[in-house]
């Protein structure tokens, strides 16, 4: 069930920032409040979009404000049409993004506890900062002493339909997963483009 504070969230930046946000029925709920009577929301300015699309980043990838200027700072080191997709690698390299992508959490904020409590082996070493930045190469393997965790159990049914992005893979039998290859933006409810002209003001 989704908190309520998430679903003011959800409905004011629309339902791809949580997971329990894309679903038939939090659209129906939501849906409720723009009855027939209901108010005409006020065209936003070109400032107030941006913003929009900059909570959208910071709430669905679980960062903070420091966090995310952090990441635009970094990728716009990089001038002309790559700024965006370094920005987009930056955001998606986090390791416990890495895991949810994985299809090892059912959400960033899963994977994000998942990570700090010491679940995770990259490259030989125990890593429990959520914020890791991982690399193609890299291989990231559970925990020996995790594998029997309840947070793992039935571990293969859930995964078994999971198709992960193209980047990066999970083998369920060596319990291990690598990354292939840098992220490739196919997120079309993220408007980074304009993340970037709201910290260039």
């Amino acid at each position: 069930m989704i908190s309520k504070p998430k679903f003011k969230i959800g409905r004011r930046l629309g339902a791809g920032v949580y997971d329990k946000c894309q679903t038939s029925k939090f659209s129906a709920s939501s849906g409720k409040f723009a009855g027939p009577g209901a108010r005409r929301p006020k065209a936003l300015s070109e400032y107030g979009a941006q913003l929009i699309e900059k909570q959208k980043v910071r709430f669905s990838y679980g960062i903070n404000e420091r966090q995310l200027s952090n990441y635009v700072k970094k990728a716009s080191h990089i001038k002309g049409a790559g700024t965006t997709e370094k920005f987009y690698e930056e955001l998606e390299s986090r390791l416990d993004n890495v895991i949810y992508r994985m299809g090892l959490g059912n959400s960033r904020r899963a994977a994000r506890q998942m990570v700090s409590h010491g679940h995770f082996i990259v490259n030989d070493h125990k890593v429990t900062i959520p914020s890791y930045e991982v690399k193609p190469g890299d291989i990231i393997k559970i925990r020996e002493g995790s594998k029997t965790k309840k947070i793992f159990d039935g571990l293969a049914e859930k995964i078994k339909d999971y198709n992960p992005p193209a980047w990066v893979s999970f083998d369920l039998g060596k319990m291990e997963g690598k990354i292939l290859s840098k992220p490739k933006n196919t997120e079309s409810f993220l408007d980074l483009n304009a993340v970037l002209e709201f910290y260039s003001r």
